[in-house]
């Protein structure tokens, strides 16, 4: 058994800062990763997807600049090639983080995987054979989350994908049907249409994105059709069963049953914490009724001295947040300062093409709170960077308080849509209101100069 001064059980956005943190303030520490180095953003998450996001987007404007006079006779996806291009990306990033580790004093890396064995005291399963037992003083856990397969007959029975899999397929499915139309099944959804799949979507629900506002989400669903994806609302899937070529699905539309059959079938309906072999309760802490690890806001579970930071804890489960969560810690833990994550800023951005930038509460939030508010809105087809650009697709929208002026929420769904809600983030930040926004002066063209247009006049 070895004692460390701290234990970092993970090596996610909010992991690998800390452990080396943690080790250059002079603690022995060890960070016991059981796969990659980086977690899922750089292994399975952020990383590879977006690469391969920016290979589908170059093949869908080549397929569509005839309107800006530029005429390409065949586009073809050299999908080995798309696949060694994210392979390399990540295996750069990855090394990057490897040798970081080994550069740090006082750190020691151990691959295996972690379970709690008692107070304070962890179990380790070495990938490389046999079992190691550490205790700490301070122990971290960054864990992140895990596909969630749903319980549907016949599931079991065929090659079904997750998010994590499907990087690592070798050909472009024929028909590729994705069950969910969150983040995850609309960012492959359009990427492999974009490299020439048929696509269909399921969503139990009445529409996509139900906890964006209906205007957005019906803007993203007519420029999904746009593109030939079939987004199937109220259905779900009520078995699976194998043909000679297809898979065929069963589904259950609006009551009614119907068969779809496809090549490939992705699973995107949610993901779990990873705590089910982390053994928890060894060390007597909580856990919700869904398995995340509840912490206070300076992200302290029930045990003194024990922390769970990034996706593990639950809400909002995003790479920005989890890094976000290392700061909070590090100040609290290292530099002995007062910190907390109540009241954080909660921006997000979903990458598909028109990207969709979130930053604040929504229209419908705003409501059901009972908010005095205005609501200002445009669609890009009034702005002149999209017009010149030659892709007006989306929409930009701001939910403004009514008295103070103060901005409480914007959604953009435009190129570059991550880039301009943070310019909104920053006003509201820094205080500013609706209309200091709507009187800067911004550089033409450029698409934050729309932000002059969309606070003109509120729409409701």
């Amino acid at each position: 058994m070895k004692h460390y001064d701290a234990i970092v059980i993970g090596s996610g956005q909010a992991g690998t800062p800390l452990s080396r943190k943690l080790a250059q303030s002079g603690m022995k520490t060890a960070l016991i990763e059981r796969r990659y180095a980086g977690g899922t953003c750089v292994n399975d998450g952020c990383s590879p997807t977006k690469a391969m996001i920016a290979s589908a987007k170059a093949a869908w404007v080549a397929k569509n600049s005839a309107e800006l006079g530029v005429h390409v006779q065949q586009v073809n996806v050299d999908f080995g090639k798309v696949r060694k291009r994210k392979d390399e990306i990540v295996k750069r990033m990855r090394g990057n983080l490897e040798k970081g580790f080994a550069d740090t004093k006082n750190l020691d890396v151990i691959y295996g995987n972690a379970a709690f064995s008692g107070n304070k005291e962890v179990s380790i399963q070495l990938n490389d054979g046999g079992e190691e037992v550490l205790t700490a003083d301070l122990i971290f856990i960054n864990t992140g989350l895990s596909p969630v397969v749903p319980d549907v007959a016949g599931i079991s029975d065929i090659d079904y994908l997750t998010s994590t899999t499907i990087l690592d397929i070798n050909e472009v499915p024929e028909h590729l049907l994705i069950l969910g139309s969150g983040y995850i099944g609309l960012e492959f959804g359009q990427m492999f249409s974009r490299f020439g799949s048929k696509v269909t979507i399921l969503e139990p629900s009445e529409r996509i994105l139900k906890h964006e506002d209906e205007d957005i989400a019906e803007a993203i669903t007519e420029i999904l059709k746009k593109e030939d994806i079939e987004i199937f609302t109220h259905t779900k899937a009520v078995e699976f069963a194998k043909s000679k070529k297809d898979i065929v699905v069963t589904v259950d539309n609006n009551g009614k049953n119907r068969t779809v059959a496809c090549t490939h079938v992705l699973v995107a309906t949610g993901r779990k914490p990873n705590t089910d072999q982390l053994k928890p309760e060894k060390a007597s802490i909580e856990v919700d009724e869904k398995g995340f690890i509840r912490v206070n806001d300076e992200l302290q579970t029930n045990v003194k001295g024990i922390y769970a930071i990034g996706d593990v804890k639950g809400g909002p489960a995003f790479t920005h947040i989890s890094y976000d969560d290392y700061r909070v810690v590090s100040n609290i833990v290292i530099d002995k300062k007062k910190d907390s994550i109540a009241g954080r800023q909660q921006p997000y951005c979903m990458f598909i093409d028109p990207q969709l930038g979130r930053i604040g509460i929504t229209e419908q939030e705003a409501l059901e709170k009972g908010l005095d508010i205005q609501v200002y809105a445009m669609k890009n087809d009034s702005v002149a960077r999209a017009i010149e650009t030659g892709d007006t697709r989306g929409m930009m929208k701001a939910v403004v308080d009514t008295q103070s002026g103060k901005i409480l929420g914007a959604a953009v769904l435009a190129e570059e849509g991550g880039e301009i809600v943070t310019a909104i983030e920053l006003a509201i930040m820094g205080g500013l209101t609706f209309d200091q926004l709507r009187d800067g002066i911004f550089a033409h063209p450029t698409y934050s100069e729309s932000l002059n247009n969309l606070f003109t006049e509120p729409v409701r």
